[in-house]
């Protein structure tokens, strides 16, 4: 399992130059005051003034860093040590609170001893942990009682889809690792990269059964037939900051969102 994580480290360490550098982050618009949040996050996360936030895989830590510009107390964790050296430098250039942590997920009790109000994690995350009640495990186990998790994600049948949405080249459910190489990046699909990376493929029963064996209350579960970002092939901005992938329209489901509390 450890060489999963290698393996990973290694190519999300590769991909930070080019996220730095891609228009996808807008480096340059966020160091000038532009949030990193979508309205879909935003609206589930509510006020934040004052609370203790954890945010789990937060790349190079724009969200955590906006969490901290709207009042919240914001801690971001990630596997990939050049994230998190890029995350501690944007957070110094932006006169920042936010304090960021390497480590992988499932070893955070290790480094990281309190509870928070909310732990929130999105876009891109789950897809590369294999074991989904360790993570729920985790969420859990950082929240304080009372506390919400607050969870916004690809659907998973999205990943059914080979790379050009033209058929079903994945099984809906975890079937075990994926392992791909891809050049390029989804912030910039021209970057002179190979990348080798493991993932898996998690179902929503998976998704929703993890939190609730963990103590975690359901209390919204909400579909969305577009993605905020344009990290797919073949899409279209079908209103300002919405995408869909062209040729199916609103057919599927692209992202969800669960909102959970901790009993």
């Amino acid at each position: 399992m450890n060489d999963f994580f290698a393996v990973n480290k290694n190519s999300w360490n590769n991909r930070v130059e080019a996220h730095l550098q891609s228009e996808f982050y807008d480096v340059q618009g966020f160091l000038a005051g532009k949030s990193s949040l979508n309205s879909i996050e935003l609206a589930l996360l509510g006020n934040l003034e004052g609370k203790k936030v954890l945010h789990l895989q937060c790349h190079f830590g724009q969200d955590t860093i906006s969490l901290s510009r709207l009042g919240a107390l914001a801690t971001g964790i990630d596997l990939s040590d050049k994230a998190i050296e890029s995350a501690r430098q944007l957070a110094e250039q932006t006169k920042s609170t936010a304090r960021f942590i390497c480590c992988n997920l499932y070893d955070l009790t290790n480094h990281l001893d309190e509870q928070f109000d909310v732990v929130f994690t999105s876009y891109g995350t789950i897809s590369w942990l294999p074991d989904l009640d360790k993570w729920a495990a985790i969420v859990g186990g950082f929240l304080k009682p009372g506390g919400r998790f607050v969870f916004v994600e690809f659907h998973p049948v999205v990943w059914m889809f080979d790379d050009d949405f033209s058929k079903v080249a994945y099984s809906y459910f975890n079937k075990g690792p994926i392992i791909e190489s891809e050049s390029g990046t989804y912030a910039n699909r021209d970057a002179e990269l190979t990348l080798d990376y493991v993932c898996w493929n998690h179902s929503m029963s998976e998704v929703v059964n993890s939190l609730i064996s963990n103590d975690l209350e359901i209390k919204l579960l909400e579909e969305y037939d577009y993605s905020p970002y344009n990290c797919f092939r073949h899409t279209e901005e079908f209103e300002p900051g919405r995408f869909r992938i062209k040729h199916l329209g609103n057919q599927i489901p692209m992202v969800f969102a669960v909102v959970a509390q901790k009993k």
